[in-house]
């Protein structure tokens, strides 16, 4: 299986969001179980995740991961719309950034590295909307928390 295209905070997040995920499709069945996969086993068991009926409309209710079943809850949340919700039983949660499988790769990468900032302040559907609305404007990407040099 492809590694997935992940990025978390390196230790505590101190925003709204944990990281951020780019998976290759929108078929959350094949996509989860890769995720959940790489993450590092001391998390626990993912038992549930949260994701944005919008963004997943296919979504099934239960997804087989290696050893378990993971729940699937459906929200029509605006905040979740471009986030993963990812409940673990023995650390607790994370809220992820959902990045579109078909955006171009260099602002993926750019998403992948702003959400996982443990300083950034903004929000998933807020830091999704300011990459796609700056991508020939880097100094409006970069004055609102967006990644640029450190």
């Amino acid at each position: 299986m492809p590694m997935p295209r992940l990025r978390l905070t390196p230790d505590v997040s101190h925003g709204p969001l944990d990281g951020a995920w780019w998976p290759r499709c929108d078929a959350l069945e094949l996509e989860l179980p890769v995720l959940v996969g790489s993450l590092d086993p001391s998390i626990g068991t993912v038992t549930r995740v949260t994701v944005g009926s919008a963004a997943w409309p296919d979504a099934p209710q239960e997804v087989m991961a290696p050893g378990h079943v993971i729940e699937v809850v459906l929200t029509d949340s605006a905040a979740e719309a471009h986030a993963i919700t990812v409940d673990c039983d023995t650390v607790g949660r994370w809220e992820l950034l959902v990045i579109p499988p078909d955006e171009p790769a260099g602002v993926a990468t750019r998403l992948l590295t702003a959400a996982a900032d443990p300083g950034n302040p903004l929000s998933a559907p807020r830091l999704l909307a300011l990459a796609e609305s700056s991508l020939d404007g880097q100094d409006a990407w970069e004055s609102e928390g967006g990644a640029g040099p450190r």
